[in-house]
C-alpha cells in the first residue's frame, strides 16, 4: 500500500506515521493489487486529535472514513479509524465482490476549483467523470464514500442519475430528462 500523509495545524513525528503505515497497512490484505492511503493529520479545538482515511483501491474503488479523538491522542484517532474503514470492508465484501464492476467503480479523482460568484458564494467546485453503474452500485458507493448523494449514469437509459439518502429512511433517485 502507498501512502500519503498530510498534516494540517500540527508536526507529527515518524513514530505516529510508522503507527498509522502498521495499523493501515493490515487492510492491504483486502486489496487483490496495490491500494493508495491518503491520511490527514489534524488537530481541532480543545485538543481533539483528528484523522481522516481515504483508501483508493487499483480498480477505483473509495473508502473514506473521519474519526477524532477527544482526548488528543491521534494513535486513538488512527486505531478508531481503521476499525471504522475495516468494519465498512467487511460489511460490503459480499455485495463488493458480487455488485461492482471494475469499469463502472468511483469516477476520477476530481479537481478543486474555488469560484466565487456576488450573489451566492460557491466554495468548491468539482469535475469528474460520470461512469456507467446500476442504481444498487451507485447506492452501495455512495455509502463506501459515506456521502448523502452520489451522481452516476444509469447503465439502463444511459442519463444522468443522481441516489441519495433520504431523511426518512431509504434511497431516492433522481433521473435527468433529455
Amino acid at each position: 500500500m502507498k501512502f500519503t500523509f498530510t498534516c494540517k495545524k500540527i508536526n507529527l513525528n515518524n513514530s505516529v506515521k510508522e503507527y498509522a503505515e502498521k495499523k493501515i497497512g493490515k487492510l492491504d490484505r483486502y486489496f487483490q493489487e496495490d491500494a493508495e492511503a491518503f491520511v490527514t493529520f489534524a488537530v481541532e479545538k480543545k485538543n481533539r486529535c483528528v484523522v481522516e482515511l481515504t483508501i483508493r483501491s487499483a480498480n477505483g474503488t473509495l473508502f473514506r472514513a473521519q474519526e477524532e479523538d477527544p482526548d488528543g491522542d491521534m494513535r486513538g484517532a488512527i486505531d478508531a479509524v481503521v476499525n471504522f474503514i475495516e468494519r465498512r470492508i467487511r460489511k460490503n465484501k459480499t455485495r463488493l465482490a458480487k455488485n461492482l464492476r471494475a469499469e463502472a467503480l468511483a469516477p476520477e479523482v476530481p479537481e478543486f476549483e474555488v469560484v466565487e460568484d456576488a450573489e451566492y458564494e460557491v466554495v468548491r467546485t468539482k469535475r469528474f467523470s460520470v461512469k456507467p453503474m446500476t442504481t444498487e452500485e451507485a447506492i452501495l458507493q455512495m455509502n463506501l464514500l459515506d456521502h448523502s448523494f452520489y451522481v452516476f449514469r444509469s447503465v439502463d437509459s444511459g442519463v444522468v442519475c443522481v441516489v441519495y439518502r433520504r431523511n426518512n429512511g431509504g434511497y431516492g433517485l433522481i433521473e435527468a430528462v433529455e
